[in-house]
């Protein structure tokens, strides 16, 4: 990642900082030198209690409150060209809690970007 000039953020960080300082620099740093962004949102961002339907599940992720905010600001800030949702495991998913999630993060993108083309 350090040698292609690739950034990341951790939850240590979010906690640190706020997830709304981190976003801010996230959304500066991808925008950088790009006229365009691919969103690709894996799932296991989120905590285990919220999306247990994934391969690699990570305690002490995010919360979906906070990572639908953080899509909707992508979106809302950046021009996004496309997106995907990664690691949704429908086998593991007991009580379709995973891919609800999944859904309302394309759905909080999509929402974005139609309130800014009618603004």
């Amino acid at each position: 990642m350090r040698e292609q000039g690739m950034r990341h953020h951790t939850m240590q960080e979010i906690w640190e900082r706020g997830i709304r300082d981190v976003m801010d620099d996230a959304i500066a740093e991808a925008s950088d030198g790009t006229d365009g962004i691919y969103l690709s949102i894996d799932i296991d961002v989120l905590d285990p209690g919220f999306a247990p339907g994934t391969g690699t599940p990570e305690p002490g992720g995010l919360a979906p409150a906070d990572l639908l905010r953080a899509v909707r600001q992508v979106a809302l800030r950046t021009n996004v060209v496309a997106l995907d949702v990664t690691e949704v495991c429908p086998p593991y998913d007991h009580a379709d809690l995973t891919v609800n999630n999944a859904h309302r993060l394309i759905w909080e993108t999509l929402a974005g970007l139609a309130y800014k083309r009618c603004h």
